[in-house]
């Protein structure tokens, strides 16, 4: 039977998404150039966090991290879910303002939040340098494993009697079927286009860039680290759309590892690990937390973020083509916002109302909701 839908990539977004229409009762075939959760999602960090750059990435990671919660229960081991919060870290009095205007945000919209003093974050994080001014924890903030939550999605829809096409590329997407790099063409219903930087080559316009970033990872140490740990620097970091930077984003896994980041780089086409972005980002670690100096890194590793102007995914139909609906540049938040976007993507499909406001991440959109980078 013909599928009603073929999701094109199977990292966390098009599995995620290649689930949620499964599970609304549509034929679904995926289709993955490579392996089931590769690409940025094996290269990603895994936070599932909520973030509040703008009106509409706080609705979309706050709606996605709800679903998360719910989805918790039926999650496997090895999706390693670990609900260990986040705790942004103040170094002076202006980044504590920076702190009491988050609380105040998310305090207002119902989110569990706690300011805590110098003492109170030398307590929650003993091996982060003394003289802290405080920070923000954020209780319901988890990290996992995406890999594996990206196979177990998959897997949902292998079950419901859907299909998976591995080891071949979608060369076009049109005229309701897709294209494939053998010659074959599939007849779908719809097109569901989850990949990432590669979507531009499928959907000529989406104003995408590649954003590379490294990460680092430790052998084990449990409880060396008890939160996902960032810099309130961060937030200046991730705000830059032109210039590479480096902040200190570290986070406990479940198998006791250390998982160090974050950089960042526009224009970086090379996948490999750059010594001297990776010397800088490594440096900013131990000026937060000098003990990383005594834990044996084990490997490191680079990905490409999907990223636009706005720092908004796109989720929605095409332009020009109504039979194709696009979910890509979730930028570092593909894995937080993947289910909230599969559920967007299914409510379009299947004519239903969305629970939040969707304008904001349409494709056909002018990018009227770009942050505010003097913030």
């Amino acid at each position: 039977m013909l599928p009603d839908v073929f999701v094109v990539g199977a990292g966390i977004v098009g599995s995620a998404c290649a689930r949620e229409l499964s599970d609304a009762g549509l034929r679904v075939t995926i289709c993955e150039a490579g392996v089931v959760g590769g690409g940025a999602t094996a290269a990603g960090m895994g936070h599932l966090a909520v973030m509040d750059d703008s009106e509409p990435q706080f609705a979309l990671t706050s709606y996605s991290q709800r679903l998360w919660r719910e989805l918790a229960e039926e999650l496997p081991r090895d999706v390693e879910l670990l609900p260990c919060g986040s705790l942004w870290i103040a170094t002076d009095e202006e980044e504590m303002a920076e702190v009491r205007r988050k609380n105040r945000y998310y305090t207002e919209r119902g989110l569990p939040v706690e300011v805590l003093d110098d003492q109170q974050v030398a307590e929650a994080e003993p091996n982060l340098r003394p003289g802290m001014a405080g920070g923000l924890r954020m209780s319901a903030d988890a990290v996992c494993y995406p890999p594996c939550a990206a196979k177990y999605f998959v897997d949902r829809v292998l079950e419901r009697g859907g299909g998976l096409v591995t080891g071949k590329r979608v060369t076009a997407v049109s005229d309701r079927e897709v294209r494939l790099d053998d010659g074959s063409r599939v007849a779908s219903g719809a097109v569901v286009v989850a990949t990432g930087t590669a979507a531009p080559e499928l959907v000529r316009g989406l104003p995408i860039a590649p954003r590379k970033g490294h990460l680092t990872i430790t052998d084990r140490y449990p409880g060396f680290v008890r939160h996902q740990l960032i810099e309130l620097g961060y937030l200046k970091s991730a705000h830059s759309t032109t210039a590479d930077s480096v902040a200190f984003n570290v986070q406990p896994r479940a198998t006791g590892q250390v998982l160090i980041g974050s950089s960042r780089q526009y224009g970086a086409t090379d996948s490999a690990v750059e010594s001297a972005v990776l010397r800088k980002m490594l440096k900013r670690a131990l000026d937060y937390m000098p003990a990383l100096a005594e834990l044996q890194g084990i490997r490191s590793w680079t990905g490409f973020r999907a990223a636009t102007p706005d720092k908004l995914p796109l989720i929605g139909r095409a332009p020009g083509d109504e039979r194709v609906l696009v979910a890509t540049g979730h930028e570092g938040l593909g894995i937080s916002t993947s289910l909230a976007t599969a559920r967007l993507i299914a409510d379009e499909l299947l004519g239903r109302r969305s629970e939040i406001p969707v304008e904001p991440y349409l494709p056909t959109r002018t990018f009227a909701y770009a942050a505010d980078e003097s913030r």
